[in-house]
């Protein structure tokens, strides 16, 4: 089909990656719309919404591509959604990533639907991934930029969602994307990455956390039951920390630096070590609710894994164990924590992932 007549959705954040996706499928020939998402109500103390600068960002690039732009309100979506599920995972002493179930529940769950009522063809994000479509399957890909390949977020999608998807910067390094916006004058150019919880930003997190689940303080202790200190919340705290302790200096401890190994729910107590990393390293761990992209390989297959973010891949033995899997490890790895997704990898593609629930010693 002539691209100018295949209409493509971009979900516009404000940012330069949003906005060179944009610019690149203007110049593809696509019909291309802006469509912003307002998904986190909140004023600052000068009474000014919060993204109001982002949306402004969004509209001086859209015209200066020329091309339309809408906004869209999904703030209800996302408080059921996401953000619910973010304080529950708190709650219960877990590290929730909100950014994962933000892509699946919003970025590709209603704002695809709005898209598709736009007359999208197809939606297109600044997402740092790849997109293969083969045989009626569609596959999730690393990308060029190792550095930012953010398949690891991606990692719930299912075949639906992947079906129409455009990932322009998947063969672009991030360096080459922002070259690109200072050539045409985009006004996101120089704009400062974003960073912190997705659609709500940066900010001090123990303090935003407070106005939701106001924290329980009690002891902290090492494995033995000494009492070290005390802490403020075990919400507030996530497996292998080191700051923010206030443990240091202890007379009798073995001068090397305290970090957080356990939190035991039932009493109320964080659970340090010193020095000895030993505590925090696992062999295994189960990680439940599995979605795979776009199939399950096997009952038992070898493969690569990743359990946060910023790791690099780990060799990995997977059992499949009803809707989730056990994973063992080829080396003990360190703070792997539950709540988080362990995200597996077969060379250049993302198989899938789950929330890791259990860690094995």
């Amino acid at each position: 089909m002539d691209k100018a007549k295949q209409t493509v959705v971009v979900g516009m954040s404000g940012g330069v990656d949003s906005s060179v996706c944009a610019l690149l499928l203007k110049q593809r020939g696509y019909n291309v719309i802006g469509l912003y998402m307002s998904n986190w109500k909140e004023t600052d103390d000068g009474g000014h919404c919060t993204g109001e600068q982002d949306f402004d960002d969004v509209r001086r690039v859209c015209n200066a591509i020329d091309v339309p732009y809408y906004t869209v309100d999904f703030a209800q979506q996302y408080m059921d959604r996401v953000f619910c599920y973010f304080l529950e995972e708190y709650k219960n002493g877990r590290t929730p990533n909100p950014d994962v179930l933000c892509n699946r529940e919003i970025k590709f769950g209603p704002f695809l639907q709005y898209a598709k009522s736009l007359g999208a063809d197809f939606i297109a994000t600044g997402h740092y991934c790849g997109i293969e479509h083969k045989d009626g399957k569609h596959f999730l890909k690393k990308v060029k930029d190792q550095n930012k390949d953010q398949t690891y977020f991606l990692n719930q999608l299912n075949q639906r969602q992947l079906a129409d998807v455009m990932f322009p910067l998947a063969e672009i390094e991030k360096g080459e994307v922002r070259k690109i916006a200072k050539q045409y004058n985009l006004e996101t150019a120089e704009k400062k990455d974003s960073t912190g919880i997705c659609f709500i930003g940066e900010r001090n997190f123990r303090e935003f956390l407070k106005n939701y689940l106001p924290g329980q303080s009690g002891d902290i202790k090492t494995l033995d039951g000494k009492t070290v200190g005390r802490h403020i919340g075990l919400m507030y705290y996530t497996l292998g920390q080191r700051r923010g302790l206030n443990v240091g200096g202890k007379a009798d401890g073995n001068g090397g630096r305290w970090f957080v190994v356990d939190k035991d729910l039932q009493n109320n107590v964080l659970l340090v070590s010193q020095g000895d990393e030993t505590p925090l390293m696992s062999k295994a761990c189960v990680a439940d609710g599995f979605n795979w992209i776009p199939e399950q390989p096997a009952d038992e297959f070898c493969c690569f894994a990743k359990f946060r973010y910023r790791q690099p891949e780990q060799a990995v033995k997977v059992k499949v164990q009803g809707d989730g899997v056990y994973i063992e490890f080829a080396e003990p790895q360190r703070a792997v924590t539950p709540g988080q997704f362990a995200v597996l990898y077969d060379k250049d593609y993302c198989l899938g992932g789950g929330v890791i629930r259990q860690v094995v010693k």
